[in-house]
């Protein structure tokens, strides 16, 4: 018995971990995440319809209640831009607003109850295998890193010059000296490699591991009575936490943001 309850305890974790999986072509390499991807992309649009919502409604005189907690969400956010981006922020803010709102959306999902939600994927819309989470997809926070990664390439060599950066990245930090090149590029190559990886697994493990939790607390609850009861009691208090993790870790992801963003526009 204790066996096949493992058994199951697995296969119950696994089914809940499992992707939406379709290969491009012939080559299983190439394979997308059909779940991450819908869900973002749905996510993506629930934010900026909710954005354009506010905006739309907004007046010149005493805002609503709609306008006046997107004013202080914009507030907060244009204040941490303003303490560590010194330019021109007319890029930079509104890119942060919008990491911060899509990531924590995409971050609330965890919030949903796993178990009704598998049940409407696979009765509403015939889909079995179903991740809501698309930020605990390693895919998912990779592809956000390496965008931000780009975005600070581009400013890098918008503000100083291709040439300039190219000449930041064999003379920096270590001098100019040729011996000194081939030293200053593979250190420069480390921090491009370090940001999107520390930027993306920040996101990803502690999402996932709120899932993990969740799944557990579930399991839990069908050991018995005492289970249920323990499982629901622990379960409204991970929920709390949880609530704060995924607004913590937008909170962090949109800084990151602005941070890698800024150091692109400074020279050494």
């Amino acid at each position: 018995m204790a066996a096949e309850h493992e058994l199951s305890a697995t296969s119950y974790i696994q089914h809940h971990l499992s992707f939406d999986v379709q290969s491009v072509g012939d080559n299983a390499f190439w394979a997308l995440h059909v779940d991450s991807l819908v869900t973002g992309a749905i996510l993506g649009i629930v934010a900026t319809a909710l954005l354009w919502w506010v905006v739309r409604g907004a007046t010149a005189g005493v805002p609503n209640k709609r306008q006046a907690f997107v004013e202080l969400l914009f507030d907060f956010v244009d204040d941490q831009v303003k303490g560590m981006f010194h330019g021109k922020r007319q890029f930079i803010a509104p890119t942060a607003l919008t990491v911060f709102v899509w990531v924590l959306l995409m971050n609330a999902m965890d919030l949903l109850p796993v178990d009704i939600m598998a049940w409407i994927m696979k009765h509403v819309f015939q889909q079995d295998e179903f991740r809501l989470v698309s930020t605990a997809d390693v895919n998912t926070t990779f592809a956000l890193s390496l965008s931000v990664l780009l975005m600070s390439i581009y400013f890098a060599i918008a503000v100083k010059g291709l040439g300039g950066w190219i000449h930041e990245l064999f003379c920096a930090p270590f001098g100019k000296h040729p011996l000194l090149w081939p030293l200053n590029f593979l250190f420069n190559l480390v921090e491009y490699v370090s940001k999107p990886l520390s930027h993306s697994l920040r996101l990803y493990g502690n999402i996932y591991a709120g899932e993990i939790i969740f799944l557990l607390l579930w399991l839990w609850a069908a050991t018995g009575v005492s289970g249920v009861f323990f499982s629901a009691i622990l379960g409204l208090g991970w929920s709390l936490f949880d609530a704060f993790i995924a607004v913590l870790q937008a909170y962090i992801f949109m800084m990151l943001t602005i941070v890698y963003i800024s150091m692109a526009h400074e020279s050494h």
